[in-house]
């Protein structure tokens, strides 16, 4: 009986080290892909950034967005300048993006605003349905929305791009100001 335990014992050895699953296995759970951002240049919108990031990683398990400290490279640079918000991506989880004046100015939520442009960095698209419940929405939404807490799908879709790593190509985001309602 004992060698035949010690024998089942490394036939799940060698099985696991072969990358097979054996029924009844627990298994591993993946580590969170961390993104560091660099919100030094984010002027007046630092906090905002931190609480844009902070609703994100609230949210979803397979990323985590966190300041860049000593010895890290950021993946992310914030930058504040006056005009409207704006994300460049160079790949997946990495770019820079902008929390531009014009669009605070105008009345749109900062923390909305934050949480949206990194929407843009972990992959995902504007998609303009003018819902204040998608965050991608982003300007077409009311100036009035203030939820900055990404929909299950939106949700959804950042787990999946960072449970397989897929590739994202380089895009370039605008906030286009309020929607234009044809007359």
């Amino acid at each position: 009986m004992m060698l035949l335990r010690r024998w089942a014992a490394a036939l799940v050895a060698v099985l696991a080290l072969a990358g097979v699953q054996v029924a009844g296995a627990t298994p591993a759970s993946a580590a969170a892909k961390i993104l560091y951002y660099d919100a030094s240049q984010a002027q007046e919108f630092v906090a905002v950034v931190n609480q844009g990031a902070q609703i994100w990683n609230s949210v979803v398990s397979n990323v985590k967005l966190q300041p860049v400290t000593t010895g890290h490279t950021a993946n992310i640079r914030v930058y504040a300048d006056n005009g409207w918000p704006r994300t460049y991506s160079t790949s997946l989880g990495n770019g820079r993006w902008y929390m531009g004046r014009e669009a605070v100015n105008d009345g749109y939520y900062p923390p909305r605003i934050a949480a949206h442009e990194f929407g843009h960095i972990l992959g995902l698209p504007d998609n303009r349905t003018g819902l204040c419940s998608d965050l991608m929405s982003g300007s077409s939404a009311p100036v009035s929305c203030t939820n900055a807490t990404p929909s299950a799908a939106e949700r959804a879709k950042v787990e999946s791009l960072f449970r397989t790593s897929v590739a994202v190509a380089p895009q370039s985001y605008v906030w286009a100001g309020p929607a234009k309602l044809a007359g």
